[in-house]
């Protein structure tokens, strides 16, 4: 029942999408549709948590019949707000709920739509009584407005800044914007999100369906926010092995936030969500992202800086951390990080052009004791000399925190082709003896984008959380042997994966070709003889 509703949420909300898409591109129109589902997402929390308080005090009207204008309901709404605050961390009156809006922006309008909401069916408006663009702005504004002074007012902080609606993108005319408003919000409030089962996350897992579908179409620019799926569940899995509950989770590139809600997603309970993000777009998108999830604004703290030159939680050390940070950045490398403790103890910095180790360097000094990380990193990283040679020195011979290396398959990620691997640390390793090399790079479904099947990701983490050496696939390597590799990690050098050609039968070879010759002599003349017949030119 559920997986069924997910699905159709999924293709409902992905069908309303395409009505605003016009000629914006994918990064564009999924800040618009994403925002309004989130605005829909915070007033039907909010209308749920008020009725609830309603009813608590014996009353037997709803929030949304509350009259604003009389003495009483703002009495009402003034007792509601303070309880909203410090529950749900936001506050909205009954004219800013979402339905309230979207009935403002139909009024009057006979829609004969079915709910196959992709059709570009036009609708008629009355400007003057249904114009709402003013009113949803200020609406918008009035959300982070409301935690002004708040614990929450951070994490709510211009939430919707990248939603003008008066974007010419969106229509030439105001008239035109306020169409198509009012026709998506008219879509959106027809679907139920089910908030009162709090059981299901349908449609927690409905917006990560459309984070990933608007990643499939933004090209490069997807790898800003956006970890495929397959990949992210792997990461998730190395760093919950063993565990049922985390104290913390960290992401220092943390994109949409998605990969940290999956680490989520594999144990019973996370108290903490912590994550930096550098674009400020993605972080908006982030922040909704935990609140969409039911992620409690306590819990979750995620700020946007460049992680690597202004880190913002070197006083935290998490229990888990996981990683797609962009492949081979660049980065100041300033001789002034020399004093920082995070690069000081590896006596060499990673080069300006790849910033993959220092990304590594990071996680690893904000790693708890008693946890584990998991990065993705192009695989140049595995074999580079110079700088980033002495660190993993470092790393495997003075400090034994490298646990595995696991090579991916092409073609994975969005907007690269590059082969990738990911690399697992932890600081008191179960098995310091050696490091386990996994070559997964020929498992996966071949495809415009190649992808990782549920096969794929089980004999991953199975081989991981085994330790197991299996021919062709996995090897399990003593710390001497990568000593004697010079620290080289290509996982070729560990992992044996040529195949024997079959021995040829030279004679038995010999004797089919001559058999093929005979054939098409035989076939020639006989093309001869209905050339000659029909007193044509012969091809040869």
């Amino acid at each position: 029942m559920s997986e069924d509703h997910k699905k159709q949420l999924e293709q409902q909300l992905w069908n309303i999408a395409n009505t605003l898409r016009g000629k914006m591109n994918a990064d564009e129109f999924r800040d618009y549709i994403l925002g309004f589902i989130f605005y829909k997402y915070l007033s039907e929390k909010m209308e749920i948590y008020a009725n609830k308080i309603l009813k608590e005090g014996g009353d037997t009207f709803l929030f949304s019949e509350i009259d604003e204008n009389t003495a009483t309901g703002k009495e009402y709404i003034e007792a509601i707000k303070e309880e909203s605050l410090e529950k749900l961390g936001y506050f909205l009156k009954p004219s800013e709920l979402f339905s309230a809006v979207s009935k403002r922006g139909n009024h009057n309008e006979d829609e004969k739509e079915s709910d196959a909401v992709a059709e570009n069916t036009s609708l008629t408006y009355n400007t003057k009584d249904n114009f709402i663009l003013e009113d949803l702005q200020k609406i918008l504004n009035n959300i982070q407005n409301s935690t002004m002074g708040t614990d929450s007012e951070e994490d709510f902080e211009d939430l919707f800044e990248d939603m003008d609606l008066n974007s010419t993108k969106l229509g030439k005319s105001p008239e035109a914007r306020n169409e198509i408003i009012a026709k998506v919000l008219a879509h959106l409030d027809k679907i139920d999100f089910k908030l009162e089962n709090t059981e299901l996350d349908v449609l927690g897992d409905a917006y990560e369906y459309l984070i990933g579908k608007f990643a499939s179409g933004a090209g490069k620019k997807a790898g800003e926010f956006y970890t495929p799926q397959e990949v992210s569940t792997v990461l998730a899995k190395f760093v919950t092995t063993g565990k049922k509950k985390l104290k913390s989770v960290y992401d220092p590139t943390c994109g949409s936030g998605s990969l940290l809600l999956r680490v989520a997603k594999e144990v019973e309970e996370v108290n903490n969500f912590y994550g930096q993000e550098l674009n400020r777009t993605t972080y908006n998108l982030a922040r909704m992202n935990m609140i969409l999830h039911g992620v409690h604004y306590r819990k979750f703290d995620i700020k946007q800086e460049d992680t690597l030159e202004h880190p913002q939680h070197l006083e935290h050390r998490f229990e888990a951390i996981v990683a797609n940070p962009p492949f081979s950045a660049n980065w100041s490398a300033n001789q002034l990080f020399m004093s920082d403790d995070r690069y000081s103890q590896y006596g060499k910095l990673a080069p300006k052009s790849y910033a993959d180790f220092a990304f590594v360097q990071h996680m690893i000094y904000q790693l708890s004791e008693n946890g584990t990380m998991a990065i993705v990193l192009p695989h140049g990283a595995l074999f580079r000399k110079g700088s980033e040679q002495k660190i993993r020195k470092y790393l495997i011979n003075e400090k034994n925190y490298l646990d595995a290396v696991i090579g991916l398959p092409e073609k994975i990620f969005f907007g690269t082709e590059i082969p990738t691997c990911i690399l697992i640390f932890k600081k008191c390793r179960e098995n310091p003896e050696d490091v386990l090399f996994i070559d997964s790079s020929k498992y996966f479904e071949k495809s415009t984008q190649n992808f990782l099947r549920p096969t794929d990701v089980d004999k991953i983490i199975s081989i991981y959380r085994q330790r197991l050496t299996e021919d062709k696939y996995s090897y399990l390597a003593s710390l001497n042997e990568i000593s004697e590799n010079d620290y080289n990690l290509n996982i070729a050098r560990y992992v044996d994966t040529f195949k024997k050609a079959e021995d040829v039968n030279l004679i038995e070879l010999s004797d089919e070709i001559k058999d093929m010759n005979k054939s098409i002599s035989k076939a020639q003349n006989s093309l001869l003889e209905f050339c000659s017949e029909l007193k044509i030119p012969t091809p040869f």
